[in-house]
């Protein structure tokens, strides 16, 4: 199939924001709590933009690890009845599900990642991946997009708070913290500063891409 505009954008690879809420730092032996992956769509009318979202509240794997400091900083209480969490494998299987529909429906050749201190999510989604024995992660296993570094450049703020402020888009502490929110404050962020970057191309060069 002829390469999509997405493809051809960043070289064959689909940006796919993930932000996770874990019980602590450690990918290996800390509980993954919450994960969200927020799909970015491109059209010629509106650039770089928000599409689908699919975020799960996910169990403490067995013999996880919870530190009371993360809990307290992300206000996940792991047990709580009304959190609906499902076990680690539903949700993994399911978001890369979508992930892999989405870049075969693009002609790319693989997810990458983007997230807000974009290692550190990384690391928790193959840790998981690797606990399941799964061998679908469309996400490439090093390279990311990591939206503090590309704020940091571009707005002169790497705090995710600040940085969304810096680029005028709204942000709401008392939802902050959240896998969904941030994974969503983070695609808006990083979609933003894209497409400046591209109408600057246009301006300048004509072309965004060859």
């Amino acid at each position: 199939m002829e390469k999509t505009f997405i493809a051809r954008r960043f070289r064959g690879f689909l940006p796919v924001v993930v932000d996770v809420e874990t019980g602590g730092f450690d990918p290996e032996r800390d509980a993954l709590l919450e994960m969200a992956a927020v799909l970015l769509a491109w059209s010629p009318g509106r650039g770089w933009h928000r599409g689908d979202i699919v975020t799960h509240h996910i169990e403490p794997f067995s013999g996880a690890n919870l530190e009371e400091a993360s809990l307290q900083f992300n206000k996940i209480d792991p047990y709580h009845p009304f959190r609906m969490a499902v076990p680690e494998k539903k949700a993994l299987t399911e978001v890369f599900k979508i992930v892999s529909e989405a870049v075969a429906a693009q002609g790319c050749t693989r997810a990458i990642l983007v997230g807000h201190n974009a290692a550190f999510d990384l690391a928790f989604v193959k840790a998981a991946a690797l606990r399941l024995k799964l061998r679908n992660n469309p996400f490439h296993q090093f390279s990311t997009f990591d939206t503090a570094a590309i704020a940091g450049v571009a707005l002169g703020q790497t705090v995710l708070s600040r940085a969304v402020e810096a680029a005028g888009i709204d942000w709401n502490p008392e939802e902050a913290h959240s896998a969904m929110y941030d994974a969503e404050k983070t695609a808006e962020l990083f979609c933003l500063i894209v497409n400046r970057w591209d109408e600057y191309n246009r301006g300048t060069q004509g072309e965004i891409l060859s």
